[in-house]
C-alpha cells in the first residue's frame, strides 16, 4: 500500500491524486498567526506554486490547493484555538487583495475539476459562516487592494468586511463580463440574501468588470467599513479587539491538536482507523465500512478534551470528511457509495448522550458542528448514496444519518447466519435538530416534513418490520432475496445516466424550505454546472479561452 505521504508527493509532482490532508507548517500559500483573542489569515499567494503545472498564481489568485489550505486553517482555528474570537483574513501583498480564481487553471480543467472546485470552496466559505453563527469565532476582511471575483467573496463570507479607501482599489464581480460564467462561490446569493444589497445595485456590480470604489461601496453595502491607507491596520485592530471582546470563546479554554491522519492508499481501498473504503469498478460503487466506537465514552467534557482527535465522533468525522473528499474529487467514475456500519449500538448511543449533554461546551459543540459539516458534504456530493442494515450493523443516532440520508436503504429482515442477531436501528437525539441538512432541516424532517412521530422511538432498537413501518428504510428483503436484491439494485445505478442522477437526486433530497446555503448547492450549483459546459464559456472562441490573449470571446447569441 501508499502512503498518504507518496500520495502527497505525487500529487505536487504533478499527479493526478489530489490530497486535502495540510497543516500550518506545510502551507505556501496562507500564514496563520494567533495573538490572544484575535487571529490573523495572511493570504500571500506563491506565483510558482500552483496545484497542478501550466499556470502561475499572479495577483493572488488562487486555486484548489490555496482554498485546501484556508480550509485547514479555519479547522484548527475552531479545535485548537477556542481563546479566538476574532480572525482577520488579509493579504500579504500591498496593493492587492485577491484576484480570485486563477483563470488559465479554470481554462486547462477538465469540467469535473472545475465544478468540484466551485463546490469545495463553497464548502469553506459555509464552514467560515458557520463557525461565525454557531461558535463564536467571528471573522473580518481586511482588504487593502482590489478585491476581484472569488477574491470579494471570500470577503462576502466574513462578518465585517473593512475597505481601504484609497481612491483605486474595488471590489468587484466580474465573472460574467469577462468570462462569461458566474460567481462560483455564492457571491450572488450572499449579496441579496446575507448582506440585503438592492438588486439594482447587484445588477451593476456584476456586469462592470471595474468593480466599485469605497464610497459607493459602502453606500451599497458591498462594505460594512472604509479605511484611510495611514489607518487601515489601526482600524482593521481596532475592530478586531472590539469584535473578539463580544464573543463566547472561552478565553481560558484548552484546545486540542488535530493530529495527521493515518492512512493507507491502494488502488481499490483507504483504510483509516474507523472508516474503510473499497472501490469496485466494474460496479461502479465504493463501499464504506464505518466503524462504532470500541471503548464506552469519557464521563464529561473534561475527558473529551482529554481524549482530543481521537475522540471517537471526532476522529469518525475527520476520517469520513477525507474519505468523502478524496473519492468526490478523484474518483469520478464511482457514482454509487454504498454505507455499511459494524459495532455495538449502545456504545454509539453512548457517544451521541454524551455530545448531547454537555451540548453547551466549546468543544463537544466543535464536534457536533463538525459531524453536521460532514453530513452536508456528504449530502451536496453528486454520489448516488445506498445504505445497508445488516446484522453486526450499528446505524444508530449519528450514524443512523447515513441511513436517512441515502438514496435509499436497504434492511435484512432476518439473519444470514445461524449465530447472527437480527438487524436494528436506533434513533437517538442527535437525529433531531443538531445536524441538519443545507435547508435546516434535519434528514428525518426532509424524509417526511413532519417526523415529531419519530421522537417516541429515541432508544429503541427497531427491527427491520418496525423500522419500515415507520419510514425508516426502504426495503426489507429476507436472507434469501438479500445479495440478488442488493446486487441488482447496484447494477441498475450503474446502467443510468450519470447527469440524469445527479439532477434526480438533488432535486428529491433537498425538499422543504430554502436557506442561503440550499440556494448556493442547489440553485448557483446547477447553473454553473450548466453554464461551464456552454461554448459561450468553455469552447474554442469562448470567454475563458480568449481571456488574457487580446482576442474577443465569440459569443452564441442565442438565449436558451
Amino acid at each position: 500500500m501508499a502512503s498518504a505521504e507518496s500520495v502527497l508527493k505525487k500529487c505536487k509532482a504533478g499527479g493526478s491524486r489530489i490530497d486535502f490532508a495540510t497543516s500550518p507548517e506545510q502551507y505556501r500559500h496562507w500564514q496563520l498567526e494567533v495573538e490572544g483573542a484575535v487571529a490573523r489569515l495572511t493570504l500571500r499567494v506563491q506565483e510558482d506554486a500552483p496545484l497542478h503545472p501550466g499556470y502561475e498564481l499572479k495577483l493572488n489568485s488562487y486555486d484548489l490547493g490555496v482554498d485546501i489550505e484556508l480550509y485547514d486553517a479555519v479547522q484548527r482555528l475552531r479545535f485548537e484555538h477556542p481563546e479566538v474570537g476574532a480572525v482577520v483574513v488579509t493579504s500579504g501583498h500591498e496593493r492587492v487583495f485577491c484576484a480570485g480564481a486563477n483563470i488559465r487553471m479554470l481554462a486547462q480543467a477538465d469540467h469535473a475539476l472545475k465544478v468540484n472546485f466551485c463546490k469545495f470552496t463553497n464548502e469553506t466559505r459555509n464552514g467560515i459562516e458557520d463557525a461565525s453563527t454557531h461558535s463564536g469565532q467571528r471573522y473580518i476582511c481586511a482588504v487593502n487592494g482590489p478585491a476581484a471575483g472569488g477574491g470579494y467573496e471570500l470577503a462576502l463570507a466574513c462578518d465585517h468586511i473593512i475597505l481601504i479607501d484609497d481612491g483605486s482599489s474595488t471590489v468587484a464581480l466580474p465573472e460574467l463580463p469577462l468570462l462569461a460564467v458566474l460567481p462560483g462561490t455564492g457571491g450572488l446569493t450572499r449579496l441579496v440574501d446575507k448582506r440585503r444589497v438592492r438588486r439594482d445595485h447587484a445588477d451593476f456590480l456584476c456586469t462592470a468588470s471595474e468593480g466599485v470604489r469605497g464610497p459607493r461601496a459602502l453606500e451599497w453595502r458591498l462594505v460594512d467599513e472604509l479605511a484611510p491607507r495611514s489607518r487601515f491596520d489601526d482600524a482593521v485592530a481596532e475592530r478586531a479587539e472590539e469584535i473578539a471582546a463580544e464573543g463566547s470563546r472561552p478565553r481560558a479554554g484548552e484546545g486540542i491538536v488535530l493530529s495527521p491522519l493515518t492512512r493507507e492508499f491502494s488502488e481499490d481501498e483507504i483504510v483509516y482507523e474507523y472508516v474503510i473504503v473499497k472501490i469496485d469498478r466494474q460496479l461502479g460503487s465504493a463501499f464504506f465500512e464505518i466503524r462504532g466506537p470500541n471503548n464506552a465514552p469519557p464521563v464529561d467534557a473534561e475527558g473529551i478534551r482529554r481524549q482530543g482527535d481521537q475522540f471517537w465522533p471526532l476522529a469518525l468525522a475527520r476520517e469520513l470528511d477525507d474519505a468523502i473528499l478524496h473519492l468526490r474529487t478523484n474518483e469520478g467514475d464511482v457514482g454509487t457509495w454504498v454505507f455499511r456500519t459494524v459495532g455495538d449500538a449502545n456504545l454509539a448511543q453512548a457517544y451521541d448522550d454524551l455530545l448531547l449533554a454537555c451540548a453547551d461546551h466549546w468543544l463537544a459543540r466543535e464536534i457536533t458542528l463538525y459531524l453536521k459539516r460532514t453530513l452536508k458534504r456528504l449530502d451536496v456530493s453528486s454520489r448516488s448514496i445506498v445504505s445497508l442494515v445488516e446484522p453486526d450493523s450499528c446505524f444508530a443516532g449519528t450514524l443512523l444519518e447515513l441511513a436517512l440520508a441515502s438514496d435509499r436503504c436497504y434492511m435484512l429482515d432476518g439473519v444470514l447466519d445461524d449465530d447472527d442477531e437480527p438487524a436494528t436501528v436506533r434513533l437517538t437525539g442527535m437525529n433531531f435538530g443538531p445536524l441538519p441538512m443545507v435547508n435546516g432541516l434535519s434528514r428525518a424532517e426532509a424524509r417526511f416534513l413532519d417526523a415529531e412521530e419519530l421522537e417516541e422511538h429515541i432508544g429503541r432498537s427497531l427491527d427491520a418490520a418496525d423500522a419500515h413501518e415507520l419510514g425508516l428504510v426502504t426495503f426489507i428483503p429476507d436472507d434469501i432475496d438479500w445479495e440478488d436484491e442488493v446486487r441488482l439494485a447496484l447494477e441498475e445505478r450503474a446502467s443510468f445516466s450519470p447527469d440524469a442522477l445527479t439532477g434526480m437526486e438533488a432535486n428529491l433530497r433537498f425538499g422543504g424550505p430554502e436557506t442561503l446555503e440550499s440556494k448556493i448547492f442547489g440553485r448557483l450549483s446547477a447553473w454553473q454546472n450548466w453554464i461551464f459546459q456552454r461554448p459561450n464559456a468553455s469552447g474554442s472562441q469562448g470567454a475563458l479561452q480568449a481571456y488574457g490573449t487580446g482576442a474577443r470571446a465569440e459569443f452564441d447569441r442565442r438565449r436558451a
